[in-house]
């Protein structure tokens, strides 16, 4: 059955894997906190079996845009450390967990995986986890540094998606720039590698002196990849853009 993905913006994508409709990362809103949106506004992702999510930092960890979504027949899958964050909201399930756990979702087994990246919410609050997840041989890597043990994965992924920037002109700690993106790619060999988590969100003010931060990355990271992984195809979506496989 064909597998289709829909790249939302920033690390929000809607998976179409078997009979499962999955949204990963919510965020629908045009402004989180001091970040504004500079893609067009996200349709209505129509109804859902289950949201996935990485972390709770803000610009994954949404709260308004997790109400938006929730309902009876939606399960929120989140890490461990942060049901608290979503528990109230209206999902008929709220599953916590680990890398390591799998969850079925309508037919489709959503495997938990591991991330390497600091899950906090805000500095100094308590620990919680950041996983990725791999579903139908595609992985959605959530955020996360380079780690040697994302080689095994290899074998097991078709499509990655990949982080390979943020929201700014520059990078903090725990994330992938393009160079180690295509490192983490070389290393899980997969068919297709899209490129995530670019060219949706900057801090306000910024547009017009950071742009290039806007278009830069993928194409770096497509260069990168070319050399570090040349079997692999890169697909670089537009927000609202799908890929079938």
């Amino acid at each position: 059955m064909t597998r289709r993905v829909t790249w939302v913006g920033h690390a929000t994508l809607l998976l179409e894997l078997g009979g499962a409709r999955l949204l990963t990362d919510p965020v629908l809103r045009d402004r989180v906190a001091h970040l504004r949106r500079h893609v067009p506004t996200p349709a209505d992702p129509g109804p859902l079996d289950a949201v996935l999510v990485s972390h709770a930092h803000h610009d994954h960890l949404d709260r308004p845009s997790l109400r938006r979504l929730a309902g009876p027949r939606t399960t929120a899958v989140v890490p461990a450390g942060t049901a608290r964050l979503v528990q109230g909201m209206g999902f008929g399930e709220l599953r916590e967990v680990t890398a390591g756990d799998s969850v079925e979702i309508a037919g489709t087994n959503v495997h938990v995986v591991e991330a390497w990246h600091d899950g906090r919410r805000r500095p100094g609050a308590k620990p919680a986890a950041t996983v990725g997840y791999l579903a139908d041989r595609v992985w959605f890597a959530g955020d996360t540094e380079l780690h040697p043990r994302m080689e095994l994965l290899r074998g097991e992924v078709d499509v990655a998606l990949v982080p390979i920037w943020g929201w700014g002109p520059s990078l903090g700690p725990g994330h992938l720039d393009p160079v180690e993106a295509a490192k983490a790619v070389a290393l899980v060999e997969p068919e297709i590698v899209v490129p995530i988590h670019w060219g949706t969100f900057l801090p306000i003010g910024l547009g017009h002196r950071h742009g290039g931060a806007m278009g830069d990355p993928p194409v770096h990271f497509a260069a990168e990849v070319a050399s570090a992984a040349p079997a692999t195809r890169v697909v670089t979506l537009a927000p609202g853009e799908s890929l079938s496989a």
